[in-house]
């Protein structure tokens, strides 16, 4: 796939943030606790610790995900659930929690997606952000088989979905936390 757009790097670096009305704690306790994911991501639907101690640096969670039929929809995503590994490389309680995507084969993966915290007056700023860099397995496997114009409007459209995606969850998270 020389001279393709897949071989940019980062190929995706995106972030958003949002003002949430709780501690720095707060959040990052309902953040790190990945099994909860399914009440504010739109496609991971909780999960379990599979090795090491939940949320702690080094630990593995195994996530059940669901996708519809209708996003990028004439892409060949896979549909329907699926499921992923990721090893947590970063755990600051108030700070930071960050998880890598694993391969098949439990191997490191430049994808990784994490949340940022920051004290803002009486409440906090919540920074949700995903980086990949080099191209995984996975994306390899849905462009390989596209032309290099399809492999551009897929990259386009995946980056306007994920762009969404952290838009939700953060207005989700915000949700969780401040009705508890």
């Amino acid at each position: 796939m020389a001279n393709t757009i897949i071989e940019k790097s980062p190929l995706f670096e995106l972030r958003a943030s949002k003002r949430i009305s709780a501690s720095p704690d707060e959040i990052y306790a309902v953040v790190s606790d990945l099994p909860r994911s399914a009440e504010w991501s739109p496609e991971c639907k909780g999960g379990e610790w599979v090795e090491g101690e939940p949320s702690a640096v080094g630990s593995i969670f195994r996530g059940e995900n669901l996708r519809g039929e209708d996003v990028v929809g004439w892409a060949p995503l896979i549909r329907g659930t699926w499921y992923t590994e990721a090893r947590i490389v970063a755990a600051e309680p108030g700070r930071t929690f960050r998880w890598m995507m694993l391969t098949h084969a439990r191997e490191d993966q430049e994808s990784i997606w994490g949340f940022d915290i920051e004290p803002d007056g009486d409440g906090s700023i919540l920074t949700h952000h995903f980086r990949m860099g080099k191209a995984t397995a996975g994306i390899r496997k849905i462009v390989k088989d596209l032309s290099e114009p399809e492999r551009e409007k897929f990259i386009t459209e995946w980056t306007e979905k994920l762009e969404r995606d952290l838009d939700e969850t953060l207005d989700r998270i915000k949700d969780v936390i401040e009705k508890q």
